[in-house]
């Protein structure tokens, strides 16, 4: 029998309750972008009016912290591979607070951008992290749970966030928004800081100075035995290196993973943001439409929560393929529309329970598909070029409407990318993970 080593106590284990709450916390720091992606759609009306903005540089607002994120995937997913999942979070959830606490405080256009642009670059290094740190908090049987309970935290924040920020707006000003954002995220970094330890995987990959002494503090926690030596390194084995993903052995999952992910998050983002405006076009008014905005987040979490006791159960992949197709069908089904305004909302929550469902299978395979020394690299790679599709979206479905098409075919149009990201996945070979 093989010597007991950090990946295979941890993988072969049983879940024990501080690496719940380790994953649990996750979830909350994935939330926060979802909370930052709605608070800035419900601040803009307030932005425009104080500074009198035209649509143009309002776009540029809105659309500032999608490009942080699209850099900080890229840039910060090779950090937390080099220096380790706890720092990274630690160091992204102090640019976020920064940057939410002087976006409050911003006297003008080009200040709230830069703040804005800071606070996207926070939230790309910590999904990169994070989706590494709860894959490598959690054993083989329940890692796809774990996986998808920290997806959900994306719409749960948004619902949260939608709830808070209505009632903030009610009373006050758009820049409370920030100030509540900013403290929301300064509370995590204790939480962090006391109950995150960085993984035995990292730890076992890039073995610092008392690598095994930290690893078994935290196998300890975790109410694993401790180990008596790290993993046993392979004789001439090649050098590793971060670059990794764009050499021959990864490149083509890469760029397959890359592109599904792409793929779907424009139809996804479709959805996310064009679901206010064509609803108050079908003549609700405003309050209604971010009610039904509100029910795609709730489908959105509750699709993702069942996917993750799916997978447990049903292969990963074939699952996210099937998920991909059916959301396809469903934005699709979206683009008939409703006269009837709770019939439209159930449609919508219907299209979010499988659009997010699919985000969350996407999220899995980066943890799967990509090696330990890479994993917040590729994770960050196709998040951050991910981050270009959820761009892209309002824009390609902005000039499909200004040029006349009716929202059953934009929606059609539009539905095609998670039937290409399915494509992608078909071809997609499955390694065992490290």
């Amino acid at each position: 029998m093989a010597a007991a080593n950090p990946k295979s106590t941890i993988d072969e284990g049983r879940m024990h309750a501080w690496q719940w709450l380790a994953v649990a916390i996750t979830v909350g720091l994935n939330g926060l972008d979802g909370f930052d992606v709605l608070s800035i759609s419900f601040a803009s009306p307030g932005i425009a009016k104080e500074w009198g903005v035209g649509q143009g540089v309002l776009g540029w607002i809105l659309s500032m912290e999608l490009l942080g994120m699209a850099i900080g995937s890229l840039l910060l997913g090779g950090v937390a591979d080099k220096i380790g999942r706890r720092p990274t979070m630690l160091g992204c959830l102090v640019a976020m607070t920064i940057g939410m606490h002087f976006a409050s405080v911003a006297g003008s256009v080009n200040a709230l951008l830069a703040w804005r642009l800071m606070t996207g670059l926070g939230i790309g290094g910590m999904l990169a992290a994070i989706n590494a740190a709860a894959a490598e908090f959690s054993n083989n049987r329940y890692r796809s749970l774990a996986m998808s309970l920290m997806v959900i935290g994306y719409p749960l924040g948004g619902v949260f966030g939608g709830l808070v920020v209505q009632q903030l707006l009610a009373t006050g000003s758009w820049r409370d928004v920030f100030s509540f954002g900013a403290w929301t995220t300064a509370a995590f970094i204790p939480l962090v800081w006391f109950f995150i330890p960085e993984t035995p995987a990292f730890l076992d990959h890039r073995r610092p100075e008392g690598a095994l002494a930290r690893v078994n503090r935290t196998l300890v926690r975790f109410g694993h035995a401790a180990v008596s030596a790290l993993s046993a390194e392979i004789a001439d084995a090649p050098k590793k290196s971060i670059a990794d993903i764009f050499k021959p052995a990864l490149l083509t999952t890469t760029l397959l993973i890359t592109f599904a992910y792409f793929a779907h998050i424009t139809s996804f983002y479709f959805i996310l943001k064009w679901v206010p405006k064509i609803v108050v076009d079908m003549g609700f008014e405003p309050r209604a439409a971010a009610g039904v905005l509100t029910w795609a987040n709730v489908g959105g979490a509750s699709g993702g929560a069942i996917f993750g006791m799916l997978a447990i159960r049903f292969g990963l992949k074939p699952l996210t393929i099937f998920t991909l197709v059916i959301s396809s069908g469903m934005i699709v089904w979206f683009g008939a529309g409703s006269n009837d305004l709770a019939a439209l909302s159930m449609m919508v929550a219907a299209t979010g329970f499988f659009t997010n469902s699919a985000i969350v299978g996407l999220y899995s395979l980066f943890a799967k598909v990509f090696p330990t020394h890479v994993r917040a690299t590729g994770t960050g790679f196709a998040i951050g070029l991910g981050r270009g599709g959820a761009a892209l979206a309002p824009v390609l479905a902005g000039y499909l409407f200004a040029a006349g098409f009716g929202l059953q075919t934009v929606a059609l149009c539009m539905g095609f990318g998670s039937l290409l990201a399915a494509a992608a996945l078909l071809m997609l070979k499955e390694r065992a993970a490290d």
